[in-house]
């Protein structure tokens, strides 16, 4: 007779283990210990990814040419950070510290951490990943939400939102001012 209601479960992996996981289409993340496969983007999501990190590069650069923001490095989209032995995210969008050590990834949290969230992401994950980001050293977690077009705003112990007709500043980079709507299209 067959085992009813049995649980099945996945064993941990070690980022060493996840390394060696062949590949496969889309986005595959390893939140402590637990392998998390995402699906190849949309084009809007990818979209959204390029528009953002385009005004932020752009705000980078302008506030290192003033000699502002040099705790923070460059902008990148999709590169993967190895946050532990158990733990490797690949943000849409992040700002990495200035002078983040790299191996053969990012080494720790991006300061920014950008999460453009789909309908594949689950809650959990999605708040395992701001918890991870944190306790790695990140100074700030977005979360953009395109179905309901705001931005949830993350800093250690606090969160607000932006909308839709608001502009999206951080005291990090000073000179950034973002129009969710732009970033998120009409």
């Amino acid at each position: 007779m067959a085992n009813m209601g049995a649980i099945t479960t996945t064993p941990l992996l070690t980022f060493e283990e996840f390394e060696r996981l062949p590949d496969t289409p889309g986005k595959r993340e390893l939140l402590e210990g637990e392998v998390i496969e995402l699906p190849v983007p949309q084009f809007k999501h990818s979209a959204n990814a390029h528009t953002i990190f385009r005004s932020l590069d752009t705000a980078i650069g302008a506030a290192h040419a003033r000699s502002e923001a040099v705790e923070l490095g460059e902008v990148y989209i999709e590169m993967g950070y190895q946050l532990s032995t158990r733990s490797y995210v690949q943000p849409d969008v992040s700002i990495t510290h200035a002078g983040q050590p790299v191996d053969k990834f990012l080494q720790r949290a991006p300061a920014i951490a950008i999460e453009i969230i789909s309908p594949s992401n689950t809650v959990e994950e999605v708040d395992l990943k701001t918890k991870l980001y944190f306790q790695h050293g990140a100074r700030e977690v977005w979360r953009i939400y395109p179905k309901t077009r705001h931005v949830t705003v993350h800093e250690p112990g606090k969160s607000h939102d932006v909308g839709e007709r608001e502009t999206l500043t951080t005291p990090l980079l000073p000179g950034l001012a973002l129009s969710v709507r732009e970033i998120l299209g009409a």
